[in-house]
């Protein structure tokens, strides 16, 4: 039985309301009481067609910052929340794109949020005050990466501050992915993907952050996904797509989850090991290996026996963590490869996973982490190996063990794929939002969403995730969208993606980590933010509807 209704969808203006069709389909996974939210439809990708954001009845949205907002103390290279100061925030049409004279600026792209309740922080102004609640961004693209800060309690002038776009040492920070508080060091940490300098930045929370590069103790690699265990360790998740042999679009595993087991919680600088999963085959019971795309190998791991196993429901595999690194071993004090040292170790590459979160109420013994998968209708992987990605669940006895069970939880399709970021709304249930790219959005006609799953579910049954946004384009992205057709090398981003999807009550404290606390969405401090990146960088709330 499918069931319709109609509602008021809450778009991307702040006067945008488009009437919209709800489907609502028998399968969806049944949520919690406090988390009945009605599945919807996907927008429809059309060509230079603007549209709304669509939310599922049950709630609306409202901006907390746009790329456009100034920041209270621009640098010369970053004067907006989302662009840098070389260029007009809209194409200017008597500009031709070349290298080195924009259209538009550049769009620096907020990226992952994180929510903190800090008090005595302070901004431009010495004698304003900026309350207590602060939303946390690294930005991907630009001139440079840098940290902007929302100040939630603050008016539009105070609204969003430059915390930082240079390192301790003075160089330019590379561009930054994921982000997360790190209680005991009290350090925000970031995370970059730039293929020349990746790293991981530690940062203070206030303006004129001091931002250190841990690379020489966390190694260098395409880390996304980053958050603590109760044990202090930080686990990381790479996102580094591998080779595609000729023809078959797909992409060969070329990316590790790992663990870093800090030698001090309260100081990362003082090193510690580097650890990457091992999963060990069902069939043969040793590890599962990168295999280059070679002679011997022409399309690598991408079709073999353990990656089909890995892409499919029903399979439980024994997992250990293994040693990559040491820095009391290596005492160079030198940043290192930490891709190249997890396949010398022999630890299990994966579909491009990018982040991953633990369930609340498990003792941090159940961690679930995205795998984005190939991003492309045309893959020859997408039926069987995983191509569509999906949601593995990692569970251990505790936090620090060596040894857990790895399992395919949910496994993508053409409708949901290029899961990315990840957080708990409640102990439950896991919303997972796409990152599915401009290319697969017009493969299959479809904008990206963000989705709810139940982790009580079995969804190779058929249960379907709840559709709870469905991601529209806004008049930014579009026109981007437009200006990258022409193929002239022009310098931003088109279609909208949504990323930082995040769900925290800000507590800084040890008891604060996600994962630590059962989330009480909407309610005791309990907020829900999410960025649609490219376009106008506008950052939400998601709140109920009243």
């Amino acid at each position: 039985m499918r069931a319709k209704r109609w509602w008021l969808a809450v778009g991307a203006g702040t006067a945008a309301l488009a009437i919209a069709t709800v489907t609502l389909d028998s399968g969806s996974a049944s949520a919690d009481p406090g988390v009945s939210w009605t599945s919807i439809s996907a927008n429809s990708d059309v060509r230079g067609v603007t549209v709304p954001n669509a939310l599922s009845p049950e709630l609306r949205q409202y901006a907390v910052a746009q790329g456009s907002m100034a920041l209270e103390n621009p640098d010369g290279v970053v004067a907006y929340y989302g662009y840098n100061a070389n260029g007009t925030l809209v194409p200017d049409p008597t500009v031709v794109q070349a290298p080195g004279h924009n259209v538009e600026a550049n769009k620096t792209e907020p990226d992952k949020n994180t929510y903190l309740r800090l008090p005595g922080l302070t901004g431009a102004d010495s004698q304003y005050n900026y309350g207590t609640h602060f939303l946390y961004q690294g930005h991907e693209t630009g001139v440079r990466g840098n940290i902007t800060r929302i100040n939630l309690d603050a008016d539009s002038a105070h609204r969003v501050t430059l915390i930082a776009d240079k390192l301790d040492d003075g160089t330019p920070m590379p561009t930054i992915d994921g982000s997360t508080w790190d209680p005991w060091a009290q350090r925000l940490l970031f995370t970059t993907e730039s293929p020349a300098n990746a790293s991981v930045i530690q940062s203070t929370p206030d303006i004129n952050a001091t931002a250190h590069d841990i690379s020489p103790q966390v190694g260098r690699a395409g880390y996304e996904g980053i958050q603590n265990d109760s044990a202090g360790n930080l686990w990381l998740v790479e996102d580094v797509g591998g080779g595609t042999p000729s023809g078959t679009f797909a992409r060969n595993p070329n990316s590790f989850v790992y663990r870093f087991v800090p030698y001090s919680r309260n100081d990362l600088t003082n090193g510690g090991k580097l650890q990457a999963l091992q999963v060990l085959s069902d069939r043969t019971h040793q590890p599962i290996t990168f295999q280059p795309i070679d002679a011997t190998h022409p399309t690598g791991a991408i079709f073999s026996d353990d990656q089909k196993d890995l892409s499919s429901y029903g399979t439980t595999f024994d997992t250990r963590w293994v040693t990559v690194h040491d820095t009391h071993v290596d005492i160079s004090g030198l940043p290192f490869d930490a891709n190249t040292a997890a396949k010398a170790a022999s630890a299990t590459p994966f579909k491009r996973p990018e982040n991953g979160v633990f369930r609340p109420g498990t003792n941090f013994e159940e961690f679930y982490f995205t795998a984005t998968g190939d991003t492309n209708a045309n893959s020859t992987a997408n039926p069987g190996f995983g191509g569509w990605g999906g949601i593995y669940q990692l569970t251990q006895s505790k936090p620090d063990a060596n040894t857990g069970k790895l399992r395919l939880f949910y496994s993508g399709d053409k409708a949901h794929t290029g899961l990315d970021n990840v957080t708990f709304i409640d102990r439950n249930n896991l919303a997972a939002v796409e990152d599915a790219g401009d290319g697969l959005h017009t493969q299959r006609g479809a904008f990206d969403s963000a989705y709810l799953l139940d982790v009580r579910a079995d969804f190779s049954t058929g249960t379907l995730p709840v559709r709870f946004v469905a991601e529209g384009r806004d008049a930014a992205a579009t026109q981007d969208n437009m200006l990258s057709a022409l193929g002239n090398g022009f310098n931003n981003e088109g279609d909208n993606e949504i990323t930082g999807i995040h769900m925290s009550n800000g507590d800084a404290s040890v008891d604060g980590i996600l994962g630590a606390q059962q989330p009480k969405p909407f309610h005791d401090g309990w907020r829900l933010f999410w960025t649609q990146q490219h376009g106008d960088n506008s950052t939400w709330e998601i709140v109920p509807q009243p």
